[in-house]
């Protein structure tokens, strides 16, 4: 990803130099945003898509672009490094990146700060009618999806199966994206995918449309044992009806997804997206159902890791309490 964002007096200085020598850079010239998403059949890139908008209607001086990633765990790396100005993150990922812990022991990214959390993700596992595969424990000697490399859905089916007493020797893991996952699973090349996404997503709708598909349900057991592996995990339910041939709603699993920016982000311009979100947030709730929950309150009481200055101001102007964890 090419950054075009201008920084600072000498990106003032270059741009009156480029105006200067008549290379016909246009006065109303827009700095670019970045937003790291995920790949196309999840909920990342729609989302960073609409926010994206948000920003090009809402935010003078700037455009944005949604730009397709690994997901969460590269998109921590991309805010860390300027190589994305925004990156969406699964909460625990996100946690791990500020911490130094888990995917990143040993490199610490304590500039990673919060705009907002976006919505709840849900932990799916998914078979073919006919496999064979009804149950967390089914998955011992199975072709498994655990997730495209570098993404929060492998952080949380490594946090799942371990918490459980199962390893990757246990299985056939295969690390691939949700699209490919898919249709590893209507060619038959795999057995089993996990997504860890918002629902509904496209990429299991598709699938639904044409196979039989299953919603494996953990056990009260295996939930509990998840939940106390990792805190930011909570039980949800997915409903009835989500995708074809769900017919029962199911307690399922669920993470927040977190919107997170560098430290080193202009107070003004984190300030101007927050604002820009959430007083428009009709625009990104009609690009996804998502976006439903993307409140204040969510915010507040999802968000993992202390919020940029910027955001802070504006939930200060408009009456919000801050808990003391995030402030920086």
């Amino acid at each position: 990803m090419k950054k075009t964002l201008l920084r600072g007096p000498k990106g003032l200085i270059a741009t009156a130099a480029l105006i200067a020598f008549g290379f016909g850079a246009p006065a109303l010239a827009q700095s670019q945003l970045s937003i790291a998403t995920g790949g196309t059949g999840g909920v990342y890139y729609p989302m960073g898509g609409g926010l994206a908008e948000v920003i090009n209607n809402h935010v003078d001086g700037y455009s944005a672009a949604a730009e397709v990633t690994g997901a969460s765990v590269e998109n921590m790396g991309l805010v860390a490094t300027g190589d994305a100005d925004l990156g969406i993150g699964l909460a625990d990922t996100v946690a791990q990146a500020y911490t130094g812990t888990g995917r990143f022991e040993g490199q610490q990214l304590p500039m990673i700060r919060g705009l907002a959390s976006l919505y709840a993700n849900m932990i799916h596992i998914v078979a073919l009618e006919g496999s064979g595969i009804s149950t967390l424990e089914d998955l011992r000697g199975k072709r498994v999806s655990i997730g495209a490399p570098g993404s929060g859905t492998e952080v949380n089916t490594a946090a799942i199966l371990e918490a459980n007493g199962i390893t990757y020797d246990d299985i056939e893991e295969q690390r691939l994206n949700f699209n490919e996952t898919a249709d590893a699973l209507a060619n038959g090349d795999i057995d089993a995918g996990f997504w860890s996404v918002g629902a509904p997503t496209s990429s299991i709708l598709n699938l639904a449309t044409t196979q039989d598909i299953v919603i494996i349900a953990l056990t009260e057991e295996q939930l509990a044992a998840a939940m106390a592996a990792d805190s930011t995990f909570a039980t949800t339910t997915l409903p009835a009806g989500t995708y074809n041939g769900v017919d029962e709603d199911i307690k399922v699993l669920g993470i927040p997804n977190v919107l997170t920016v560098s430290s080193e982000m202009p107070d003004d311009l984190a300030y101007a997206i927050t604002s820009a979100m959430f007083e428009n947030i009709a625009e990104l709730q009609a690009v996804h159902p998502a976006a439903n929950q993307t409140t204040v309150e969510f915010t507040l009481a999802a968000t993992p890791v202390p919020l940029h200055p910027g955001a802070i101001r504006y939930f200060e102007e408009i009456g919000a309490a801050i808990p003391d964890r995030l402030r920086p």
